[in-house]
């Protein structure tokens, strides 16, 4: 009976360890990924406080840490957990979009859409908060593309798809009943065509618009 106990005795560390870097490691990046996910969304809402009070300007570099925190809390999450990383994939981008990462922000969100759109488990509210943050990152584009004096046929192609994204969204909060988001989506949609319509010294005549 006594070597049974010495022998149990001797096992909890290797148990412990065991668990440590095994399922604790798993455990730890999870704990890490939450925290600096919950550290992401305050600096969001700080940001988005600073912008009310003082303007988008000011808010840059806390919108700066906010990706910075999203990008560790992906770092740190278990492959598994799918659903979480496009999520924070999503409210990254849109933080990408308030830092002058409008580029980057733009290739990610398109890549998550598509990801979404071929998975038929996938969120619907996710999907069409993904699809409208792309719309909005291709109507700003197509805004730069503009001024920068990119070919018609390009930035056609960018505004086209940023009205089929709106047009999308518009109809799937409608099919929810949620008439608020269906009336934002109508809006953004008739702004992407009075974008297209344009004359080019009319738009630099305008200020860029906000984020």
């Amino acid at each position: 009976m006594r070597k049974l106990v010495l022998f149990v005795w001797l096992l909890v560390p290797v148990a412990a360890a065991a668990y440590h870097y095994g399922p604790g490691q798993e455990r730890m990046r999870s704990d890490d990924a939450s925290d600096a996910a919950e550290r992401a969304l305050a600096l969001v809402r700080e940001a988005r406080e600073i912008t009310a009070k003082e303007g988008e300007s000011a808010a840059r570099g806390t919108w700066a840490e906010a990706e910075q925190a999203f990008t560790e809390a992906l770092a740190d999450l278990p492959a598994e957990h799918v659903a979480q990383a496009r999520q924070l994939k999503l409210e990254r981008a849109k933080a990408q979009m308030y830092i002058s990462k409008l580029p980057e922000a733009r290739r990610e969100l398109d890549t998550l859409v598509d990801e979404l759109d071929d998975d038929p488990q996938a969120d619907p509210a996710l999907v069409a908060s993904a699809r409208d943050a792309l719309a909005n990152a291709m109507y700003y584009n197509t805004w730069l593309m503009r001024l920068e004096g990119a070919p018609r046929v390009e930035w056609e192609r960018e505004i086209d798809a940023a009205r089929q994204n709106y047009k999308l969204v518009a109809e799937h909060a409608r099919a929810r009943s949620d008439a608020p988001a269906a009336k934002s989506a109508e809006e953004n949609l008739e702004s992407s065509i009075r974008l297209a319509r344009l004359d080019i010294k009319e738009l630099q005549g305008l200020p860029l618009p906000s984020q």
